[in-house]
């Protein structure tokens, strides 16, 4: 579809009420591609722009660590990763940022790890502003080769809006914008899983009771040729078990009602973002038949498509510090929607209140308890 064409289909699907990722399926291409349909080719003088104008966006330079180390001076931006059935919004300043051009972290408030090889373009967007409001919305959004989002931005109330304007500005990329413009493949073919073929289950499980820090996982399913749900399923019994669905449902309300502070880690291939604290305003909601468990508090958001949950685990991993216990949860396509730990610090064991709401859980096949 050419841009000529997509403009116009997708002004039609926004005005029918979709948001820009589900607006862009409606019409078949990805949301990075919309919003490549969209580039201007004139300058971004954001401070001048209407409150009322159309969808307009800057490709911007792809050197993405220094990006993000400018905005520190913005003060509080909002952070959104989110994957197929979950979204994750955090509330703050973007600080401790170190890595290099593959991998990095931002370990503040705003809390990544970054995975900038899966990063392909990003844009400067505009958009109109509610009516209430004196700018135009603006945002920075980053996308991967297919043009699906790995990571968005977003000014807030306390935002300085003067620095904003400026520094989203100087990261336009005027030549990319007018002499190479953004392309994605929608069609790429998805990164490969492990079938788990041939795992020998007793050695995945030896090597899992060795690990000494939770991040030698990554490195056990690698070195065994396994997806993550095919590693659970292997050591069952051991070091994981099934829960009910209802689990994410349980875990958050019953942290809330404790005051028990938990970490959120919300991913996808080329951002995961965590938040590390309570939980307080626990909300599910049916929406047009699609039921969405949310949290909504002052500096954290979580949207989760509880009607796409499959699989719950809680999973236990050993470390120097003592078990570490998770409760990690899948959609029906198998892909994790979201990981939920206790807060901890290395050198801290965890905390028994977490250890406590995991034990609550019944396994699968057991008596299930719906929260209210």
């Amino acid at each position: 579809m050419n841009h000529e064409l997509i403009r116009p289909s997708f002004a039609a699907a926004r005005q029918r009420g979709l948001r820009a990722k589900e607006a862009a399926e409606a019409i078949g291409i990805t949301e990075g591609m919309a919003l490549a349909a969209h580039t201007s080719t004139a300058a971004a003088d954001i401070a001048a722009l209407p409150v009322q104008m159309p969808l307009t966006t800057w490709a911007l330079r792809p050197e993405w660590l220094e990006l993000l180390k400018s905005l520190e001076s913005c003060g509080p931006l909002m952070a959104l990763t989110r994957n197929d059935s979950t979204v994750h919004e955090k509330v703050g300043i973007y600080t401790k940022l170190s890595g290099n051009d593959h991998v990095a972290l931002a370990l503040g408030d705003i809390d990544l790890r970054l995975f900038f090889q899966k990063w392909a373009a990003g844009f400067l967007v505009a958009e109109s502003g509610a009516a209430s409001d004196s700018h135009a919305k603006t945002s920075l959004q980053f996308f991967d080769a297919r043009g699906v989002a790995v990571h968005k931005i977003f000014p807030t109330q306390g935002t300085q809006r003067g620095i904003w304007d400026m520094i989203v500005e100087s990261w336009v990329d005027t030549d990319r914008t007018v002499n190479v413009p953004v392309t994605f493949d929608p069609h790429l073919p998805p990164e490969t899983q492990p079938t788990g073929e041939g795992l020998d289950a007793a050695a995945l499980a030896a090597d899992w009771a060795a690990m000494t820090d939770t991040h030698a996982f990554f490195g056990l399913l690698k070195k065994h040729q396994v997806e993550r749900q095919h590693a659970f399923r292997a050591v069952q019994g051991q070091f994981s078990r099934e829960v009910p669905t209802t689990a994410v449902r349980a875990t958050l309300f019953k942290a809330a009602f404790d005051g028990l502070p938990i970490m959120v880690f919300v991913g996808n291939v080329g951002c995961i973002q965590i938040h590390s604290g309570p939980v307080v305003r626990i909300e599910p909601m049916d929406i047009h038949g699609k039921q969405w468990l949310n949290v909504r508090d002052k500096h954290f958001n979580l949207h989760l498509r509880e009607d796409h949950i499959a699989h719950c685990w809680v999973i236990e991993k050993p470390t120097e510090d003592g078990i570490v216990s998770s409760l990690e949860v899948f959609d029906t396509e198998g892909e994790l929607m979201v990981m939920l730990f206790g807060v901890r610090k290395p050198g801290q064991p965890e905390l028994q209140g977490w250890k406590d709401v995991l034990a609550e859980l019944p396994s699968v096949g057991q008596a299930v308890l719906m929260p209210a």
